[in-house]
């Protein structure tokens, strides 16, 4: 399935007191790899929410492995896990640039109107993009 990468270097802001980032930041640096895998396909969730879409997580999921630091770079990949439908479904590693696994992670989306607040099918364009 498709493939991305992001590259993010920890903050100081994200670690607690020993350096070590904390678990809770794991979620964004997973919505930084979401969200640069569709705009390597040419859509933004600013795109999506103007034609009535919007992507709530409903599940998430993360198994960490070994400590990320204060200024480490990470390499977020991010992976289609299967067609989508009503529902996005992605993987996720995070690596050190030592390449050291760090975390690995899931997470679904549904795809929602906004304008109902129900849950409609995969966007025609993002299928397209996909080559389903």
């Amino acid at each position: 399935m498709k493939k991305s990468s992001s590259i993010t270097r920890v903050r100081y802001s994200e670690t607690d007191q020993m350096g070590v980032v904390y678990h809770g930041n794991y979620a964004q640096y997973f919505e930084l790899g979401r969200t640069e895998w569709l705009r390597e396909l040419g859509i933004t969730y600013k795109s999506m929410e103007k034609k009535g879409i919007i992507l709530p997580v409903i599940s998430l999921n993360c198994t960490f492995i070994k400590s990320a630091l204060y200024d480490d770079l990470l390499k977020i990949t991010t992976t289609l896990v299967k067609k989508p439908m009503v529902k996005i479904e992605f993987s996720y590693e995070i690596r050190n640039e030592n390449e050291d696994l760090i975390c690995t992670g899931t997470s679904i989306l549904a795809f929602i109107s906004s304008k109902t607040g129900k849950p409609i099918k995969c966007p025609e364009d993002l299928l397209e993009k996909l080559s389903f």
